[in-house]
């Protein structure tokens, strides 16, 4: 992935969903006709017009029918390539434009300015935060910290005031007149979270492979859990345990002889 916006992608294959929304449509032409000639590109292909499709709408056409031709080939705002199939036809490429609130997506959100984000919401015919749709509000609280409030606009742009704070806090404004107030909308630009996870080294081989562990081993391991819990049975029995232990089991009663003699005994 680019490190920057002017770096150029050395191979199709390392286009992804983050840094196509940095690429031209040209590079993009460029690098498709470079790579299609790799025998293994054929398996890359639909991944990578997926991949395409978030920032760039996609057509296919036949090249030989000259009515579909024309529409594209003669229009400066397509981009055209080749299919690694000829027998698939031509594609067609041109980027996506965010010119309205409902052209954002949980995709495209992450790729816009705050201050296109307050451009797009002057669009919507003076409405304020409370006129979008709960699920537009999702996908932009989703990449934006959003706050609003509504004063006359001698308190908003009192010194130290709200406004005066917000913007020193990183944050761009909107202000939409509501007859003799002001409703502002602040808009700033989430810190993406890392996620991060403890990997034990042991994990990893010399070679930096990761280790499979063999699953019988833990199967294993759970046996053993499981004796050990029924060993802490044994040492504590029960009370009906405790109870019937006092009487002697069938299996140790004495032979006939030695019962004769205890009757004896127990006679005198």
């Amino acid at each position: 992935m680019p490190k920057n916006k002017t770096e150029v992608l050395e191979s199709i294959l390392d286009l992804n969903a983050n840094n196509v929304w940095q690429v031209r449509a040209s590079e993009i032409a460029q690098l498709w006709e470079q790579d299609k000639k790799d025998e293994s590109f054929p398996q890359y292909e639909e991944k990578l017009l997926n991949i395409i499709r978030l920032a760039f709408e996609v057509v296919h056409y036949n090249a030989n029918d000259e009515r579909e031709a024309k529409k594209y080939e003669d229009n400066d705002m397509w981009t055209k390539f080749e299919r690694s199939d000829e027998r698939k036809g031509c594609v067609a490429i041109r980027r996506r434009n965010i010119t309205r609130l409902n052209d954002l997506s949980y995709e495209n959100i992450k790729h816009i300015s705050a201050s296109t984000l307050l451009e797009l919401f002057s669009r919507n015919f003076g409405g304020g935060w409370d006129s979008i749709p709960l699920a537009m509000k999702d996908i932009i609280e989703s990449s934006f910290d959003i706050t609003t409030t509504t004063l006359p606009v001698s308190r908003l742009h009192a010194p130290g005031g709200t406004l005066e704070k917000k913007v020193a806090d990183g944050y761009e404004v909107l202000e939409i007149e509501k007859g003799s107030w002001v409703e502002a909308i602040f808009a700033k630009k989430k810190t993406p979270a890392t996620k991060l996870r403890f990997i034990n080294d042991e994990e990893y081989d010399e070679e930096g492979n990761r280790v499979q562990h063999n699953s019988d081993d833990d199967d294993e391991s759970d046996v053993d859990m499981d004796n050990e819990e029924d060993d802490g049975d044994v040492d504590q029995p029960s009370e009906d345990e405790t109870f019937y232990s006092s009487y002697s089991p069938e299996a140790e009663v004495k032979e006939d002889e030695e019962d004769t003699e205890g009757l004896s005994v127990l006679g005198e």
